[in-house]
């Protein structure tokens, strides 16, 4: 017999057959889309599953620490996706681990290590994770999650008491982080900002490239499940300011800075790197690239890996399955593609819009499978719609829904595509669709505070009006310093509009407006005193509102308030006629 030590995971559904008795059909898509979720999430932690049948999963790692990960990221994810569905068809699972010796049987493993897994999963509570005291000596001190000992167990058929250790898996709070007010805390887990590197080139035309470069940088780091990335948006609320990399830190509640330089001559670069611990200031790694214009992208997963390795090695080890997709052969589409997003986060004016999608299609027409072209070109046209620039939002959507299609057909593990998709589907009035697709996209990249957004708007459209808030604080607290914020306030204010907290709605629609007067932050905090009663703010806002009306008005009305319950737009009806509105019907 062939044996070896190996980290068993053993889990499955509790209560699978009462959900499955009470809707069959519900319950096997949902362990559909959770097995398939799991089942990343292992290889993603560089495991493997040899066994489920029904409701359970048997995997194999070499790490106990990415095992112990890959349990949590597991539990964190379908945490997240239970809030979707009702309390009485949400299905948690509980997972056993254990390091011991098994047998090799083909692809099968077999005997006491795989046993004991099995019967630590029967011993964890609905959305717990229990672990055996072998497996508990080889993480402990390496891993920040709580370990809590359970005393010695006798576990059915195995012939010793095994000391039980359940892992407190408690998900981030961003609410409790000060994301609302106050100083961040630091996130439990290596967090990261990458200031926008400085264009060295002498030629202000080449801002794109610099942008750019920095942009995929922040892409590449942020897939690494176990750091916490800050979103570009506020990352670049830095760009051409001198920086205290102290402050930096406080500021946006991070424990390390990258920051660097790129130089373009024709076809040759240098770009330089350098990472920073931002309490002390204190340089941890360097690095200066010297290459040609085409080695751009080796350069992006060099320096990347760079980072990572010098935070935490195991990490750029034991993720070796993180979700990547492919760029582009084609090296003038890679420049459209960054002129063209470039443009798109400079301004949000009408010519800004138009000029990024002119860029956007003639990076298509190079290379019509670049993903990525596709995506920006769904995003750039969505937002032309967005802010009342389009004035045709019908022939606007069919072409994004379009292109968001085909970047999520090229690219179907590029976070950023599903959430194009997920835009998709506000506009084609599919709420629970966009619900999945921005699901998907954290499922890749929980550090995109893009789709945590889209998460929160599309489950106040699906009806799910307490369950937004959480995906909006914490894109809050992924992007601290957004341009958007206003946006982020304004959803917030929109659910708790929903849920009758109308001085709560207030508030945040007061924050909102404070950083920038949107059309849609205007008619929320209509709604809001409209229900409050407080008519004389309401008929000085009024005015205000019919001043900025945007081009398709009708159109544009019907992609911003796609609610699945008519119900709930009538509530949103009812707080505007009681102000005294006149556009809505």
């Amino acid at each position: 017999m062939e044996r070896k030590l190996a980290v068993i995971l053993a889990a499955d559904v509790a209560g699978y057959s009462r959900l499955v008795a009470a809707d069959e059909e519900g319950a096997l898509q949902t362990l559909g889309t959770y097995s398939a979720a799991i089942g990343d999430l292992v290889a993603e932690h560089g495991g493997r599953i040899f066994g489920s049948a029904g409701d359970s999963v048997v995997a194999e790692f070499h790490s106990a620490v990415q095992a112990v990960r890959a349990a949590v990221a597991i539990q964190r994810v379908l945490y997240r996706r239970n809030a979707d569905l009702p309390p009485d068809h949400r299905m948690e699972f509980r997972i056993g681990l254990n390091l011991g010796d098994v047998v090799v049987e083909g692809d099968n493993l077999l005997g006491d290590g795989v046993n004991v897994a099995a019967r630590l999963q029967e011993v964890a509570q609905p959305g717990g994770i229990c672990i055996s005291g072998a497996l508990h000596d080889q993480i402990e001190g390496k891993l920040d999650f709580p370990l809590v000992h359970l005393g010695d167990r006798n576990l059915k058929n195995i012939p010793r008491p095994v000391p039980v250790h359940r892992v407190d898996w408690r998900r981030e709070d961003p609410v409790e982080a000060g994301v609302l007010g106050g100083p961040l805390v630091l996130p439990d887990k290596p967090s990261i900002v990458v200031l926008p590197f400085v264009n060295m080139s002498g030629d202000p035309e080449q801002e794109y490239f610099a942008d750019g470069l920095t942009e995929d940088i922040i892409t590449a780091l942020s897939l690494y499940r176990w750091f916490f990335v800050i979103a570009r948006n506020s990352s670049f609320a830095y760009k051409g300011r001198a920086v205290d990399v102290k402050q930096v830190g406080r500021d946006l509640g991070v424990r390390y800075i990258v920051e660097g330089s790129v130089r373009r001559a024709g076809t040759r670069l240098r770009v330089t790197g350098q990472l920073i611990e931002a309490e002390t200031g204190v340089h941890l790694w360097a690095q200066r690239y010297d290459r040609e214009l085409a080695d751009i992208f080796a350069i992006q997963d060099e320096l990347t890996q760079n980072v990572v390795g010098a935070i935490e090695p195991e990490i750029l080890i034991g993720e070796s399955r993180r979700a990547q997709f492919s760029l582009t052969n084609n090296l003038d589409a890679y420049e459209c593609h960054m002129r063209g997003t470039w443009l798109h986060n400079a301004q949000d004016t009408a010519e800004h819009f138009k000029e990024a999608i002119m860029w956007h299609r003639r990076a298509i027409a190079l290379d019509p499978d670049f993903g990525r072209a596709h995506m920006m070109l769904a995003r750039t046209l969505y937002a032309r719609c967005f802010h009342g620039f389009s004035d045709d939002v019908d022939r606007d959507s069919a072409e994004l829904y379009a292109a968001a299609e085909r970047a999520v057909a090229l690219e179907e593990r590029d976070p950023y595509s599903h959430y194009a998709m997920c835009l998709a589907h506000f506009v084609a009035h599919r709420a629970p669709a966009a619900v999945e697709e921005a699901q998907r996209a954290i499922d890749l990249n929980p550090n995109l505070a893009l789709a945590h957004m889209g998460l929160g708007w599309a489950r106040i459209f699906a009806g799910h009006f307490a369950e937004a808030l959480d995906p909006l604080h914490m894109a809050l607290r992924l992007s601290p310093h957004d341009p958007m914020t206003y946006l982020f306030l304004n959803h917030i204010a929109l659910a708790h509009y929903h849920l009758g907290n109308y001085e709560e709605a207030l508030h945040y629609s007061e924050r909102g407006i404070s950083l920038r007067r949107a059309y849609f932050n205007r008619v929320v905090l209509l709604a809001s005193l409209g229900q409050l009663g407080h008519d004389q703010e309401a008929r000085e806002l009024i005015p205000e509102i019919m001043a900025h009306v945007p081009a398709d008005i009708s159109h544009y009305w019907k992609i911003l308030t796609p609610y699945v319950d008519p119900n709930h737009y009538a509530h949103l009806i009812d707080g505007l006629r009681k102000a005294g509105f006149p556009l809505i019907e």
